[in-house]
């Protein structure tokens, strides 16, 4: 499934599975912008991409702040030979804490980038694409079908993350932009390692009918159906790549 000519966003793309998804559609022949803000991250992506023989170029974004998101594109647009088809709306954070401590600050810094920033993203990214059309994927998450102890702002964020997927799908289909979301269950990364091997981790897995993590190239195939023309008559669904893990009995 070859992208060549395309142009894509992505977001949050200085590490984890931003990074993994800058480097598979540059791999499948996408001009990537790769999107964060963490310019060092960010160059030594594009170098990485650049060895292997594909086209990368960061630029500076903060989810989270109207006028960077559109200084970002602003400036996409310039760089570009054409105006982005491809969105890649990742960038988002998780904090682990009971509900009844979390604070104000604290949801706001959860909610902010992962729904709030996604607004901002796609929004801008459909005023780039609605002249001739595009693909926008939300990253979401299966938390936002069900619910996980200590994660109470992160499952409401993919929650509303799901429905504005669903919204925009509606109100953008006319401009031809396709608006869809991967949801990722439990995925491998550095991250996490450490605890899925733990006692605790590996009660989770045995909780996954496949009783297995999904490894990031698990993501690889629905996201390129996704940001393909191969899916051109599919906007507003969601994706659950989980092992299996929404359909399990209570």
């Amino acid at each position: 499934m070859r992208l060549d000519g395309k142009i894509a966003v992505v977001t949050g793309a200085s590490s984890g599975l931003g990074r993994h998804f800058a480097m598979l559609l540059a791999t499948k022949g996408a001009t990537v912008f790769a999107a964060a803000r963490r310019a060092a991250a960010l160059d030594a992506l594009a170098e990485e991409i650049g060895r292997s023989g594909g086209r990368c170029l960061p630029v500076s974004m903060d989810v989270t702040d109207p006028a960077s998101v559109a200084d970002a594109f602003g400036r996409i647009e310039r760089d570009a030979p054409s105006p982005p088809s491809i969105l890649v709306n990742n960038a988002g954070v998780a904090h682990t804490r009971a509900a009844i401590e979390v604070t104000a600050e604290e949801w706001h810094s959860v909610l902010a980038p992962n729904l709030t920033g996604a607004f901002l993203v796609a929004r801008q990214g459909a005023l780039a694409m609605r002249a001739n059309g595009g693909t926008i994927v939300n990253v979401a998450s299966i938390l936002g079908e069900r619910v996980s102890k200590g994660l109470a702002a992160y499952a409401a964020s993919k929650a509303g993350l799901i429905q504005l997927t669903r919204a925009l799908a509606l109100e953008w289909a006319p401009l031809g932009i396709r608006v869809n979301a991967l949801a990722p269950g439990y995925i491998e990364t550095d991250l996490n390692r450490d605890f899925f091997a733990s006692d605790a981790g590996q009660r989770l897995i045995a909780r996954i009918p496949q009783r297995r993590l999904g490894q990031v190239s698990d993501l690889d195939g629905p996201l390129l159906l996704l940001c393909s023309d191969q899916s051109r008559y599919m906007t507003g669904a969601v994706i659950a790549v989980d092992g299996g893990h929404l359909v399990s009995g209570l």
